[in-house]
């Protein structure tokens, strides 16, 4: 997530500035050949090739605003995460207790069961986070060795622990104990970890630490979370139908090819002779929509760990060192702070 209020130019350049080269090679080439060959032929009509531009703006933009709807309900999700997260350590700490026993545990081993639930489900989190950065066929860094490269420099320069995921591994042996091995070699360690909760759960109630209404309230939560996670993997497992992704990448590059054939002869025909202007128009116009291209491309997969994606680490950690400061422990993580402006 980017922090600052605008992008800087040099920011802009480097997220699609080379796309400026060969746009600008791409004008020059049509305007030498038409002005040093006279193959009048070669020119369009400025109608209709202004009507497939005017037809593939609302098409992007509605490709646009569907990956929009995707990272949004991603944050809304880790929002909804956060809220339930506090709730659980809440009553963790405030439902455990003697009022039902027939002999009572000292505080201390209360203690010890709420933090047993609240480290454990920090350990969920992170397993969480760590399943959703699970690269899919369809994502940036299984699009070429080209693009993979560039997505590997780039979470490097912005992650913090994204791409070896140092924080995930030793997050989750220090918050699972002796159940580590055993969760983290399931296919889905996050779901393991909520059914572990539950049958913790189960215990306290067997030994009377809980009651009935307390174990359900206890269970909706877990239940609550498991909708969290299964509709964060609703939007990591399934993407943006590839029919209006790909159509548009195509109707794009069919109007940029188009478009200097149908500049030149208005150029040509202006008083001065203007000719090369086609140049910096067609690298102008062309920019403006591979933008707009490159934006809808890479909102509509938020779980990549990439730049403009959800800030899932920091949220993570923020949980973490709410709940931990809630069972008084004494070492408690740093916040996670921008680099490069970026929030991961």
């Amino acid at each position: 997530m980017y922090v600052k209020k605008n992008f800087p130019l040099k920011s802009m350049l480097r997220f699609s500035g080379a796309h400026l080269i060969w746009l600008l090679l791409w004008g020059t080439l049509v305007a030498v050949i038409y002005e040093y060959t006279h193959w009048n032929w070669m020119a369009l009509p400025w109608l209709p090739v202004s009507l497939i531009g005017t037809a593939l703006a609302f098409y992007v933009g509605f490709k646009n605003n569907s990956a929009y709807d995707r990272l949004w309900e991603a944050r809304k999700i880790w929002g909804a995460i956060v809220n339930t997260s506090r709730s659980w350590a809440v009553i963790s700490r405030s439902y455990v207790s003697n009022q039902f026993t027939s002999e009572d545990e000292s505080e201390e081993e209360l203690k010890k069961h709420s933090a047993r639930l609240i480290k454990r489900h920090i350990a969920w989190l992170y397993a969480l986070r760590s399943q959703m950065l699970i690269p899919k066929s369809w994502e940036h860094s299984e699009s070429g060795k080209h693009m993979s490269r560039h997505i590997e420099k780039s979470r490097k320069k912005f992650g913090v622990g994204l791409f070896e995921d140092e924080i995930t591994k030793s997050e989750l042996t220090k918050c699972l104990g002796a159940d580590h091995e055993r969760l983290i070699n399931k296919s889905n360690t996050a779901s393991h970890i909520l059914d572990k909760q539950s049958q913790d759960l189960k215990e306290l109630r067997r030994l009377n630490l809980i009651d009935d209404f307390r174990h359900m309230e206890m269970q909706n939560l877990i239940t609550e979370l498991f909708t969290h996670q299964g509709k964060s993997e609703r939007i990591k497992n399934y993407p943006l139908p590839r029919q209006y992704g790909s159509v548009s990448f195509y109707f794009t590059c069919i109007f940029i090819f188009l478009l200097p054939f149908a500049l030149v002869p208005q150029f040509h025909d202006m008083p001065g002779h203007l000719i090369w202007m086609t140049i910096p128009f067609t690298a102008l116009i062309g920019w403006v929509f591979v933008m707009m291209e490159l934006v809808g491309d890479y909102s509509e997969n938020p779980f990549e760990g990439l730049p403009n994606d959800i800030p899932m680490l920091a949220l993570v950690r923020t949980i973490e060192i709410d709940l931990l400061e809630m069972i008084e422990e004494d070492n408690i993580p740093d916040p996670i702070k921008p680099v490069n402006s970026v929030l991961m």
